[in-house]
């Protein structure tokens, strides 16, 4: 067996590099819609269908990594990543982009994130230390949104988009080699509980289905955000620069956020946090609107959203195995992820349809409150007790 620190190691870089790549995507947005001569709907739709992929395929993903290891998913999931980016670059058509930065893409970008390496580090840290190791393993994500978004918008401004996305590839590539870090064929688990009854028992429980509900809302907002606010910037006469920038700071703040909205889920009931971070993401998107738009409100706004960014993720994994325990929670959180991305497909998609419909943002950004406001009461009523199951005889 490998040591924890390796795994946890190698799988924390895999994490920063292919959630770090997946994070610069809206920064492509205006240099290849003029290239390829097609609207921002259209270019939105190809991260819609790489969001809606990327929640599809992992049940299926999780499932082969569960039963031959996590290190052969991940070494085939960074190839797949890696050749979407070039087959990107190179594309002449809307189709083509569709095929190489939505599908394969998505596709990929399942067997090289959370679900595949959480897995692996789960099987060799002890329980008691497992928190702390996901906990890592996650801030990764952030961190590769950190580091990487600023080196893309450096490598977009000197060498154009198609170069970009080659060095990007090899970034991608190097999980290849990091994957021999978290192999090894996993041990089967065992209860006492079908997999057909917990379903049957998620399916029907209120609670999860107010959880599923909520997460649409977060994709929503952070596909809407990542693909479409360094336009919006641009669109302001902020340049191109500031988009980078802003991505990179929502990173940053990420990491923190993720980690406090964790800690806070120790010691406060998980709903009445989940209910506050959505309000606070309406709340924050109010008052940035009602300002001028500026580099410094600008900045001011990407801390603040980096903060509630993916807190959700500790809070909403936290009350699924609270009410339904930890034997089927990552199938059941791989059930709620997928919501969130459906949210993120509509979120990427739909503002950049009412953009091409209305030359601005206006509707996309109301959009956004109106579901901040209906995800805040979704997770009021959410009843956070472990289902009563019958023993057996």
């Amino acid at each position: 067996m490998k040591r924890p620190a390796v795994v946890i190691a190698c799988g924390a870089l895999i994490v920063t590099l292919a959630m770090g790549v997946r994070q610069t995507f809206g920064l492509f947005l205006p240099d290849m819609s003029a290239a390829l001569d097609i609207g921002r709907g259209t270019f939105g739709l190809a991260l819609a269908l790489q969001n809606l992929l990327f929640g599809l395929v992992q049940p299926f993903v999780g499932a082969i990594a569960d039963r031959h290891g996590a290190g052969r998913v991940v070494a085939f999931g960074a190839i797949l990543y890696a050749l979407g980016l070039i087959g990107a670059a190179m594309a002449s058509s809307a189709l083509g982009l569709h095929i190489t930065f939505g599908v394969i893409v998505g596709m990929a970008q399942s067997a090289t994130t959370f679900v595949v390496v959480l897995g692996a580090v789960g099987r060799v840290v002890p329980e008691a230390q497992r928190s702390l190791a996901f906990g890592i393993v996650t801030a990764g994500g952030s961190l590769g949104q950190f580091l990487i978004v600023p080196a893309s918008q450096m490598l977009l401004g000197n060498f154009g988009y198609q170069i970009a996305l080659m060095v990007l590839a090899g970034f991608v590539a190097v999980a290849v080699a990091l994957s021999f870090g978290v192999a090894g064929k996993p041990q089967p688990a065992q209860s006492d509980q079908p997999l057909g009854n917990a379903l049957a028992e998620a399916a029907s429980n209120r609670s999860f289905q107010l959880l599923t509900a909520g997460f649409f809302v977060c994709g929503f907002h952070i596909a809407f955000i990542a693909t479409h606010f360094p336009a919006y910037l641009a669109d302001k006469g902020l340049g191109a620069a500031i988009g980078a920038t802003v991505l990179a700071l929502v990173g940053l703040f990420n990491i923190f956020g993720s980690y406090i909205f964790g800690l806070w889920g120790d010691h406060a009931p998980k709903k009445l946090l989940l209910s506050g971070l959505y309000a606070a993401r309406g709340l924050v998107i109010v008052v940035y609107l009602l300002l001028p738009v500026s580099t410094v409100s600008s900045l001011v706004f990407a801390a603040a959203m980096g903060f509630l960014w993916l807190g959700t993720v500790p809070l909403t994994s936290g009350l699924i195995g609270q009410i339904f325990g930890v034997r089927y929670l990552s199938m059941l959180y791989g059930i709620v992820f997928l919501s969130h991305q459906v949210g993120s497909f509509f979120g990427a998609w739909m503002a950049g349809v009412l953009y091409d419909i209305t030359g601005n943002y206006d509707a996309a950004w109301g959009a956004s409150i109106a579901l901040a406001v209906i995800a805040t009461l979704l997770h009021l009523p959410i009843r956070a007790v472990p289902v009563a199951r019958l023993q057996p005889a």
